[in-house]
């Protein structure tokens, strides 16, 4: 099931006897393989719904039931947590990202990422693929990123925004834009593009995925899915795909 239509799944077509994950996009490679390591010992597969971590937060906030919430960045989480809507002992910050820059796999394109590189002169006529730079994780910590170093007026009016960070990716993957700026996982899990270059740390706040069982959560292996998730296994799954795993991992 493509990303687009799981994120258009309805609160009802979720609601199913199994645990019901709300999963920010860009951990979508990772985490179906982690979801079918676990399904033996939690006995069931759970339900993950892909999309912008902002958009979840929101559907959760409406009473969409999700058993897990899992943000690409702290202040979702925060959103969700200061409206007691999830079980804040169980918040914890299991994986870190980086954000690179993208171009089409045939594409010329080079630079070094730094103080006021010429991104306006790479992208030329072109559109800059970002995630929303206002609400979604990877467009934000992109925008911070860009503002830090310099550049963020010279491609501001060239920026093509999409809902999530793989719609972004897919624009550069199909050519429709020269250039986007999604997480180093996403390029990792396409094909079809190239990574030009790697933002540097400090010029974005640190990039945490964090993690919660939410207040209305109903199903009982909800704390068996959270504690495979930190497991071995897990650990092995989300390295594989480019994430660095945050959280001290837990013995079965």
């Amino acid at each position: 099931m493509s990303v687009a239509a799981m994120t258009a799944l309805t609160p009802a077509a979720l609601a199913e006897e199994n645990v019901t994950v709300f999963a920010a996009a860009s951990l979508k490679n990772a985490l179906d393989a982690v979801n079918e390591a676990c399904a033996a010992e939690v006995g069931e597969k759970a339900t993950i719904s892909y999309a912008a971590s902002s958009a979840l937060a929101k559907q959760i906030e409406q009473g969409a039931p999700a058993d897990v919430f899992m943000s690409a960045d702290l202040d979702w989480m925060a959103y969700l947590s200061e409206k007691n809507l999830t079980k804040k002992e169980t918040e914890t910050k299991l994986l870190g990202n980086s954000i690179v820059l993208v171009a089409p796999a045939d594409s010329a394109a080079s630079t070094t990422i730094a103080a006021n590189f010429d991104l306006a002169g790479l992208v030329g006529d072109g559109r800059l693929a970002m995630a929303n730079v206002d609400y979604v994780p990877a467009g934000k910590y992109g925008k911070a990123a860009l503002e830090k170093l310099g550049v963020w007026s010279s491609v501001e009016g060239k920026v093509a925004q999409a809902e999530n960070v793989r719609a972004a990716l897919a624009l550069v993957a199909t050519g429709e834009a020269p250039l986007g700026i999604v997480y180093k996982t996403d390029a990792a899990a396409e094909k079809k593009v190239k990574v030009v270059g790697t933002f540097p740390e400090d010029s974005h706040a640190p990039i945490v995925y964090p993690v919660a069982q939410t207040a209305d959560s109903k199903d009982d292996d909800t704390p068996t899915f959270l504690k495979c998730l930190q497991s071995a296994k897990a650990k092995s799954l989300f390295e594989e795909q480019g994430f660095t795993v945050l959280a001290p991992t837990v013995s079965n």
